[in-house]
């Protein structure tokens, strides 16, 4: 049986169905329908934001942000994401200002943004990597100071809070990724969290053509998505706190059988709940992290290199020096995370892994 990094959850047919029968009846299949309408109500609820857009995807909800942010310079940014992180910035023809990471918590360290302000930089976009939180209060602090914009890139942290808050009510505009790989999932969708009424209707001209009607109002996109996609979201939903429930349990599993080499960023941030979402272990070298991809490759196990390379290394981009980065991505790994893996598995897993120290 081959075990993959993740595994798309899929509700029980029936359930969809249910809702297909009720897009057929109506012959609404997108636009803005009553599916999505009502999936964008029942998410402000779950996830305790006050205006969420549905959208086609998280790389679009980040170029959203950008746009009904007006961002046209310099942007901070972390070397340490996914790459559509700087695609985005690059697509918005905005130019990407990486700051390293801070070695603890694997986000972008505040204590080296101010050295990379200028009279361009405009905003910073940072992620709440594998759903732990930046420092938001030092992150907000500087962005008051030289007035820019925060953007927070919250592909990882759906139901996530910080100080009993959602960690999505940080910043100017929060973004989520909803591709079938994530905790929740609409197959393939995102959403753009904003914080006012005006920018919540702003950020659906962007995603609608930038028209009402046969009124234009603004230069507009393609960001709607679908209500076949809002579907299966609607179905998540239903499951979504049994799937956190049994990630969960996953995540114990591995914190029973790897002892030290728990997520290293566990224990660094105080006050932040934890959706499960990922397992991150740091090797002692890059070596040994080889090794024991082979070994579970060996098995039919899959683990996946979040984040590596990082994003400074990029063909396209002029090179630059981010030592933690580079050295954080030479050196951590992400393990299977599914919500029916047994402890025996995990167990196998585990042992797989340190048994590879010495190969």
């Amino acid at each position: 049986m081959k075990i993959q990094v993740t595994k798309t959850f899929l509700p029980p047919l029936d359930e969809y169905i249910t809702y297909l029968e009720r897009i057929w009846a109506s012959g609404w299949v997108t636009n803005n329908g009553e599916l999505v309408q009502e999936l964008e109500n029942k998410l402000a609820e779950f996830l305790d934001v006050p205006y969420i857009q549905f959208v086609s995807n998280g790389t679009i909800a980040l170029q959203l942000a950008l746009r009904a942010l007006e961002i046209q310079g310099e942007v901070i940014t972390t070397p340490f994401s996914y790459v559509a992180t700087t695609n985005t910035i690059l697509w918005e023809h905005c130019k990407p200002i990486f700051v390293d990471i801070d070695e603890r918590t694997l986000c972008l360290d505040p204590n080296k943004i101010e050295a990379a302000v200028t009279d361009k930089t405009q905003a910073i976009l940072a992620v709440h990597v594998y759903g732990y939180p930046c420092d938001v209060e030092a992150i907000q602090t500087i962005a008051a100071k030289y007035d820019l914009k925060v953007i927070y890139d919250g592909a990882h942290a759906f139901g996530c809070k910080y100080k009993k808050e959602s960690l999505l009510n940080y910043g100017d505009i929060s973004t989520l990724s909803f591709h079938a790989t994530k905790l929740f999932h609409t197959v393939e969708g995102g959403a753009v969290i904003v914080h006012s009424k005006d920018m919540a209707e702003k950020i659906w001209l962007l995603k609608s053509f930038g028209h009402i009607g046969e009124k234009h109002f603004i230069v507009g996109i393609n960001g709607k998505n679908s209500e076949l996609h809002a579907a299966m979201g609607l179905c998540m939903l239903n499951h979504i706190d049994q799937i956190i429930k049994d990630r969960k349990k996953v995540f114990q599993f591995y914190d029973k059988f790897l002892n030290e080499m728990k997520p290293p960023v566990a224990k660094q941030i105080p006050g932040s709940d934890h959706n499960f979402s990922y397992y991150p272990i740091l090797f002692e070298s890059e070596a040994w992290l080889l090794a024991a991809i082979q070994a579970l490759n060996s098995r039919e196990i899959y683990p996946r290199r979040y984040f590596y390379p990082p994003l400074n290394k990029m063909p396209f981009l002029s090179p630059t020096s981010m030592p933690v980065a580079e050295d954080i991505s030479s050196r951590i790994l992400c393990l299977p995370m599914q919500p029916d893996l047994s402890e025996e598995i995990v167990k196998m897993i585990c042992d797989t892994i340190l048994q590879s120290s010495s190969s």
